[in-house]
């Protein structure tokens, strides 16, 4: 085969969809499409199912706080739930997000263009087109934050972020919470952002109070969780990252991957560009550069919206396990609790 013909290994088709064709069917069908968007989705779906037949490799997954405003935290909480996750990279947003809809704070389906004065007056707060009433928000966090560090810090001072979460997790008891299937997985949450949030609020202010009042407080430890992360990285293997979205979340990631070598396979879901040169909107191969994506990596960055996106990786990955029988099991790191 010469040089000309490797280019032109793969046709263009002709799709058809049809009603009541399965999901498989679905995403052979639009395989053939070949332009664009979806061949970037369709490499991550191989990718994926890639990872989680890869028993040697440890899989790092971060997603930030707005996709846990909607229903998708439920497809996260499911994912890990699966066994398809072994460490979790999140933001203080994402904290608060799963602690006030597990108590049962009730998020609304919105819109952009709502007058945003009107809301204001009427106590909404709007994230994106996602409404969330006042009080389902900052209060219902601080009351159950308070509540459950006062127990905490009966139980020790020193807590690092990822103890403390698990703290969390196991006292919202929420299936739908990615913060309890965490705890009850095992799987470590790393938030290095954590007090940027009203979880993070409540921690000072519970810590105001007890001060007043004369008595011990609870210390948050963050080096606690950057040594867990060094013993993982340099203990793996391999490692493999899934990144939803971009910012702190994204970076914890993939600086911690470089520990190890690398990513060996890198999957970016994004709506960022990199033309501006922000960490969020840069793409796989820039990572290459700062060793923390290896130059051979299986990667890609898929465009768009991570909640039209992710739930057709996710069943897409779901559909080809159940058809090639893999099962996996999340790994686990002895990690210290409480």
């Amino acid at each position: 085969m010469d040089r000309r013909e490797r280019f032109l290994s793969k046709e263009v088709g002709d799709p058809t969809l049809r009603a009541g064709m399965s999901f498989k069917e679905f995403i052979n069908e639009v395989r053939k499409i070949g332009g664009f968007t979806v061949k970037s989705l369709l490499d991550a779906i191989d990718y994926l199912v890639e990872m989680v037949k890869d028993n040697d490799l440890t899989i790092f997954f971060s997603f930030t706080a707005n996709l846990i405003a909607t229903g998708l935290r439920s497809l996260i909480a499911e994912f890990i739930n699966k066994g398809f996750v072994d460490v979790i990279f999140t933001t203080g947003g994402a904290v608060d997000h799963d602690i006030a809809r597990s108590l049962g704070g009730k998020y609304y389906i919105g819109d952009f263009d709502l007058d945003d004065r009107l809301l204001k007056e009427l106590e909404l707060y709007r994230l994106g087109n996602i409404l969330i009433p006042y009080e389902n928000y900052g209060p219902l966090i601080e009351r159950f934050t308070w509540e459950i560090l006062k127990e905490a810090s009966g139980l020790k001072e020193g807590w690092g972020v990822r103890e403390l979460l698990w703290f969390v997790g196991s006292k919202l008891d929420d299936r739908t919470s990615f913060m309890t299937t965490s705890f009850k997985r095992r799987v470590p949450i790393y938030s290095p952002g954590v007090v940027d949030s009203a979880f993070g609020t409540a921690l000072l202010t519970f810590n105001e109070k007890v001060r007043i009042e004369g008595s011990g407080g609870l210390k948050l430890e963050p080096l606690k969780d950057l040594k867990e992360l060094s013993d993982i990285s340099f203990t793996s293997r391999k490692i493999g990252g899934i990144v939803v979205g971009g910012g702190i979340s994204k970076h914890h990631l993939i600086w911690w991957s470089q520990f190890c070598g690398g990513l060996e396979y890198a999957i970016y879901i994004t709506t960022a560009v990199e033309w501006d040169g922000s960490l969020s909107g840069a793409r796989t191969r820039e990572a290459i550069s700062w060793r923390k994506v290896k130059p051979e990596a299986k990667r890609v960055t898929v465009y768009g919206d991570a909640t039209v996106i992710l739930p057709l990786l996710l069943g897409a990955l779901y559909e080809r396990c159940e058809e090639e029988g893999i099962k996996r099991e999340n790994r686990r790191f002895g990690l210290g609790y409480p």
